[in-house]
């Protein structure tokens, strides 16, 4: 018989794996959207309890009910806690479930091969929500999205990304050079973008567990992150261009041929 603490234990990492998976938009306008869309799971709906009585929240909760999506209302103070943003949630936020969201060590435990992009601290929202349209597109089979120091999910990245970010497996890391370092543990190998590298990355023989890493915007990959990369791998240009935007550097390795 499973003793209790056991099932105490298995019980909280199921709910655990189920939070992990969640994500929080707020907006009137970009809620109502997302409510209409039946093809994305949603766990909760939040109100704030001073909105004053307009058509499209009654519409929200139209919706909400008829999906039998639970409604939950909070004073004004405790909305923005849940929706992290009180000058832009207009007294609603929304619980979307990311179903095909996972930690990296159950991504790992499920793919054998992989191509995989993984993000140091891209931070325009429209940048991310382009990268995750290309992965989505092309051959990438996950994303890595650090939880801090980066764009996070938002209704922005959401329209970037013309709704793909439902499609695609997207690896939250709380420490991004703690999972590359778990990545190789699992034979990956890791390749990072930069315009001083000797090696075009068309000439370039991937390996089955390939992980390509896009840095910031003006700063580019992190010290750390560097250091731990086995390869280092350029776009060729010509004309005298130095670099191209990170979201077009992603498309560019999304369509890459194996």
């Amino acid at each position: 018989m499973e003793s209790k603490n056991l099932k105490d234990s298995r019980d909280y990492l199921a709910k655990k794996s189920f939070f992990d998976k969640i994500i929080t938009i707020y907006g009137r306008n970009a809620v109502l959207e997302v409510l209409e869309d039946d093809s994305i799971k949603i766990y909760k709906l939040h109100l704030s309890t001073s909105n004053k009585k307009v058509a499209q929240l009654d519409r929200m909760v139209a919706i909400a009910k008829s999906r039998e999506i639970e409604i939950a209302y909070h004073d004004k103070k405790e909305l923005s806690r849940i929706s992290k943003n009180a000058k832009q949630d207009q007294g609603v936020a929304l619980d979307i479930v990311l179903e095909h969201s996972f930690g990296e060590d159950d991504f790992l435990k499920q793919h054998k091969s992989f191509r995989v992009i993984a993000l140091d601290g891209i931070n325009n929202p429209q940048n991310l929500g382009m990268i995750i349209r290309s992965c989505s597109a092309g051959e990438i089979d996950a994303i890595i999205i650090p939880t801090k120091n980066s764009a996070q999910i938002t209704p922005l990245v959401i329209k970037a990304s013309v709704g793909t970010v439902f499609k695609l497996p997207i690896i939250k890391s709380r420490n991004l050079y703690k999972t590359l370092e778990k990545f190789k543990t699992y034979n990956s190998k890791l390749y990072t973008l930069s315009s001083h590298a000797n090696r075009d990355y068309r000439d370039e023989v991937y390996s089955d567990r390939t992980v390509f890493i896009l840095g910031n915007e003006s700063k580019g990959v992190s010290i750390e992150v560097e250091k731990l990369s086995d390869t280092s791998i350029y776009i060729p240009m010509r004309r005298g261009v130095e670099s191209l935007n990170v979201a077009v550097t992603a498309s560019l390795l999304a369509f890459l041929k194996s």
